[in-house]
């Protein structure tokens, strides 16, 4: 899968690196996703953010538009992403929800995460790939 990961930290890098194995074609930025940064998710199958990417509507029509059909956040929650307008689009979305919150454990939940994706798979406590999961919003 062609990813990229915005807000990404130093200690980050080789985690992620290392988690992946060099599975998917990992574009990482250290900016956060916004107006300015977007364009690094052209031609991507995978967003991946953290808590301080902001995803509203106008953000995940963009996404779309751009070819995004996945959302990864990189955190439990996923309050800072609109679901609904996510599931209207048809992207899917998924959180690293696991016990293991450890920087090592994010990584890996993330790439485990794509592979499950790469296998047809839906992923993530807050999957919204609707027609698969029939999960309600």
């Amino acid at each position: 899968m062609k990813v990229v990961v915005y807000s990404i930290q130093a200690f980050e890098k080789e985690l992620l690196a290392i988690a992946n194995g060099k599975m998917h074609h990992l574009t990482l930025i250290a900016n956060g996703l916004n107006e300015e940064t977007k364009v690094y998710a052209t031609g991507k199958d995978v967003v991946i953010i953290s808590a301080h990417d902001i995803l509203g509507a106008s953000m995940l029509r963009t996404l779309k538009n751009m070819g995004v059909s996945r959302i990864l956040t990189r955190t439990l929650g996923t309050e800072h992403i609109d679901l609904i307008e996510a599931g209207k689009l048809d992207i899917q979305v998924a959180n690293t929800p696991y016990e293991d919150q450890t920087p090592k454990g994010i990584a890996e939940q993330t790439i485990r995460n794509l592979n499950l994706w790469g296998a047809g798979k839906c992923v993530g406590a807050a999957c919204c790939c609707l027609k698969e999961c029939k999960v309600k919003l």
